[in-house]
Protein backbone atom coordinates (compact mmCIF):
# COMPACT_ATOMS: atom_id res chain seq x y z
CA UNK A 1 0.00 0.00 0.00
CA UNK A 2 1.42 3.51 -1.02
CA UNK A 3 1.77 6.60 -0.28
CA UNK A 4 2.79 5.87 3.58
CA UNK A 5 3.04 8.20 5.46
CA UNK A 6 4.55 8.22 8.91
CA UNK A 7 4.12 11.46 11.69
CA UNK A 8 5.69 12.18 14.88
CA UNK A 9 5.88 15.36 16.97
CA UNK A 10 8.47 17.44 18.60
CA UNK A 11 7.76 19.67 22.15
CA UNK A 12 5.77 18.08 24.30
CA UNK A 13 6.96 18.76 27.41
CA UNK A 14 8.23 21.87 27.52
CA UNK A 15 7.26 24.65 29.33
CA UNK A 16 7.30 27.21 26.09
CA UNK A 17 7.00 27.30 22.41
CA UNK A 18 4.88 25.27 20.07
CA UNK A 19 3.97 22.17 19.89
CA UNK A 20 5.43 21.24 15.88
CA UNK A 21 4.11 17.87 13.73
CA UNK A 22 5.72 16.74 10.63
CA UNK A 23 4.26 14.24 8.38
CA UNK A 24 6.71 12.66 5.38
CA UNK A 25 6.08 10.03 2.96
CA UNK A 26 9.32 8.63 2.16
CA UNK A 27 10.24 7.75 -1.46
CA UNK A 28 10.82 3.87 -1.21
CA UNK A 29 13.96 3.99 -3.74
CA UNK A 30 15.81 7.21 -1.89
CA UNK A 31 15.47 6.00 2.29
CA UNK A 32 18.17 8.03 3.67
CA UNK A 33 20.89 5.80 5.00
CA UNK A 34 20.39 6.58 8.91
CA UNK A 35 17.28 7.21 9.55
CA UNK A 36 16.36 6.75 13.65
CA UNK A 37 14.56 8.12 16.54
CA UNK A 38 15.63 12.11 16.48
CA UNK A 39 16.53 11.71 20.44
CA UNK A 40 19.05 9.25 19.74
CA UNK A 41 20.91 11.48 17.05
CA UNK A 42 23.25 14.41 17.89
CA UNK A 43 22.35 18.12 16.24
CA UNK A 44 24.12 17.64 13.56
CA UNK A 45 23.32 14.58 12.67
CA UNK A 46 19.44 15.68 12.80
CA UNK A 47 20.49 18.23 10.00
CA UNK A 48 22.21 16.31 7.64
CA UNK A 49 19.15 13.90 7.33
CA UNK A 50 16.44 16.81 7.58
CA UNK A 51 18.06 17.84 4.56
CA UNK A 52 18.29 14.89 3.21
CA UNK A 53 14.52 14.20 3.82
CA UNK A 54 13.57 17.41 2.74
CA UNK A 55 15.17 16.88 -0.96
CA UNK A 56 13.91 13.05 -1.22
CA UNK A 57 10.76 12.72 0.34
CA UNK A 58 7.14 14.78 0.26
CA UNK A 59 7.09 16.84 3.79
CA UNK A 60 4.45 18.82 5.45
CA UNK A 61 4.56 20.37 9.25
CA UNK A 62 2.17 21.85 11.10
CA UNK A 63 2.49 23.85 14.25
CA UNK A 64 -0.04 24.09 17.85
CA UNK A 65 1.31 27.02 19.46
CA UNK A 66 0.96 28.17 22.54
CA UNK A 67 -2.76 29.69 22.83
CA UNK A 68 -3.92 26.54 21.36
CA UNK A 69 -2.19 24.22 23.70
CA UNK A 70 -3.77 26.37 27.22
CA UNK A 71 -7.15 26.02 25.63
CA UNK A 72 -7.05 22.59 24.34
CA UNK A 73 -4.89 20.88 26.41
CA UNK A 74 -1.17 19.52 25.27
CA UNK A 75 -2.02 15.92 24.33
CA UNK A 76 -5.26 17.51 22.34
CA UNK A 77 -3.43 20.26 20.37
CA UNK A 78 -0.82 17.68 19.73
CA UNK A 79 -2.76 15.48 18.02
CA UNK A 80 -4.55 17.96 16.06
CA UNK A 81 -1.04 18.99 14.61
CA UNK A 82 -0.69 15.66 13.76
CA UNK A 83 -3.74 15.75 11.68
CA UNK A 84 -3.10 19.07 9.99
CA UNK A 85 0.37 17.76 8.68
CA UNK A 86 -0.76 14.73 7.30
CA UNK A 87 -3.90 17.08 5.84
CA UNK A 88 -1.23 19.11 4.19
CA UNK A 89 0.98 16.45 2.65
CA UNK A 90 1.56 16.80 -1.05
CA UNK A 91 0.09 13.46 -2.06
CA UNK A 92 -2.52 11.48 0.04
CA UNK A 93 -1.57 8.63 1.56
CA UNK A 94 -3.17 5.60 1.87
CA UNK A 95 -2.00 4.60 5.20
CA UNK A 96 -0.86 6.82 8.28
CA UNK A 97 1.47 5.56 11.09
CA UNK A 98 1.46 7.76 14.16
CA UNK A 99 3.88 7.67 16.83
CA UNK A 100 2.26 6.87 20.23
CA UNK A 101 -0.71 5.24 21.53
CA UNK A 102 -3.12 7.74 19.67
CA UNK A 103 -4.69 7.53 16.39
CA UNK A 104 -5.46 10.67 14.38
CA UNK A 105 -8.15 11.97 12.23
CA UNK A 106 -7.30 11.44 9.12
CA UNK A 107 -8.82 10.41 5.52
CA UNK A 108 -7.44 7.34 5.47
CA UNK A 109 -6.46 4.24 7.79
CA UNK A 110 -4.30 4.58 10.72
CA UNK A 111 -2.19 3.33 13.16
CA UNK A 112 -0.41 4.29 16.40
CA UNK A 113 2.83 2.36 17.07
CA UNK A 114 4.15 2.72 20.14
CA UNK A 115 7.63 3.84 19.90
CA UNK A 116 7.31 4.03 16.46
CA UNK A 117 10.04 6.42 15.62
CA UNK A 118 12.44 3.92 16.78
CA UNK A 119 10.44 1.11 14.08
CA UNK A 120 9.57 2.76 11.22
CA UNK A 121 11.58 4.59 8.91
CA UNK A 122 8.77 6.96 8.03
CA UNK A 123 8.51 7.90 11.62
CA UNK A 124 11.45 8.19 12.47
CA UNK A 125 11.88 10.53 9.63
CA UNK A 126 9.08 12.54 10.54
CA UNK A 127 10.98 12.76 14.28
CA UNK A 128 13.97 14.21 12.55
CA UNK A 129 11.63 16.59 10.84
CA UNK A 130 9.58 18.06 13.79
CA UNK A 131 12.41 17.81 15.76
CA UNK A 132 15.02 20.39 13.71
CA UNK A 133 12.20 22.30 12.81
CA UNK A 134 10.91 23.53 16.56
CA UNK A 135 14.65 23.74 17.43
CA UNK A 136 15.12 25.93 14.31
CA UNK A 137 11.85 27.91 15.70
CA UNK A 138 13.07 27.86 19.87
CA UNK A 139 16.57 29.09 18.54
CA UNK A 140 14.93 32.06 16.85
CA UNK A 141 13.26 32.54 19.80
CA UNK A 142 16.20 32.89 21.50
CA UNK A 143 17.25 35.45 19.31
CA UNK A 144 14.05 38.16 20.22
CA UNK A 145 13.97 37.11 23.72
CA UNK A 146 17.48 37.46 25.08
CA UNK A 147 17.99 36.33 28.46
CA UNK A 148 15.75 32.99 28.61
CA UNK A 149 18.30 30.92 26.73
CA UNK A 150 15.38 29.49 24.46
CA UNK A 151 18.35 28.57 21.95
CA UNK A 152 19.94 25.91 24.65
CA UNK A 153 16.84 24.68 26.03
CA UNK A 154 14.58 24.83 23.69
CA UNK A 155 11.75 25.73 26.65
CA UNK A 156 12.38 22.47 28.65
CA UNK A 157 12.39 22.61 32.33
CA UNK A 158 15.78 23.04 33.36
CA UNK A 159 17.42 25.22 35.91
CA UNK A 160 18.23 27.96 33.41
CA UNK A 161 14.98 27.97 32.28
CA UNK A 162 13.94 28.12 35.92
CA UNK A 163 16.19 31.13 36.87
CA UNK A 164 14.43 33.15 33.44
CA UNK A 165 10.96 32.74 34.52
CA UNK A 166 11.97 34.31 38.03
CA UNK A 167 13.79 36.59 36.85
CA UNK A 168 12.21 37.80 33.69
CA UNK A 169 9.17 36.23 33.88
CA UNK A 170 6.97 34.61 31.30
CA UNK A 171 6.02 35.84 27.78
CA UNK A 172 3.55 35.22 25.29
CA UNK A 173 5.49 32.23 24.38
CA UNK A 174 4.77 30.35 27.14
CA UNK A 175 2.39 27.86 28.24
CA UNK A 176 0.23 28.98 30.82
CA UNK A 177 -1.08 25.94 31.91
CA UNK A 178 1.94 24.52 32.61
CA UNK A 179 2.57 24.92 36.66
CA UNK A 180 5.38 26.20 36.79
CA UNK A 181 4.42 29.43 34.41
CA UNK A 182 1.52 29.65 35.75
CA UNK A 183 2.86 30.44 39.48
CA UNK A 184 5.23 32.74 37.45
CA UNK A 185 2.46 34.96 36.25
CA UNK A 186 0.78 34.73 39.65
CA UNK A 187 4.03 35.85 41.01
CA UNK A 188 3.70 38.91 39.04
CA UNK A 189 -0.28 40.05 39.66
CA UNK A 190 0.48 40.01 42.83
CA UNK A 191 3.56 41.95 42.94
CA UNK A 192 2.08 44.52 40.20
CA UNK A 193 -1.05 45.01 41.90
CA UNK A 194 0.51 44.90 45.03
CA UNK A 195 2.21 48.15 43.71
CA UNK A 196 -0.27 49.68 41.81
CA UNK A 197 1.85 49.27 38.52
CA UNK A 198 -1.02 47.79 36.09
CA UNK A 199 -4.60 47.07 36.39
CA UNK A 200 -5.45 44.05 37.41
CA UNK A 201 -6.00 41.47 34.87
CA UNK A 202 -2.72 43.38 33.02
CA UNK A 203 0.08 40.85 32.06
CA UNK A 204 3.13 41.84 30.95
CA UNK A 205 4.54 40.12 28.15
Amino acid sequence: MWPVAGCDEAGRGPLAGPVVAAAVVLDPKRVPRGLDDSKKLDPQTREKLHAKICASAEVAVAIAPPWRIDRDNILRASLWALARAVACLPVRPQLVFVDGRDRIDAACDCQAVISGDAILASIAAASIVAKVTRDRLMTRLGLLYPGYGFENHKGYSVPEHFAALARLGPTIHHRRSFAPVAAAYGDIVTADMAGGEIEPGALPL
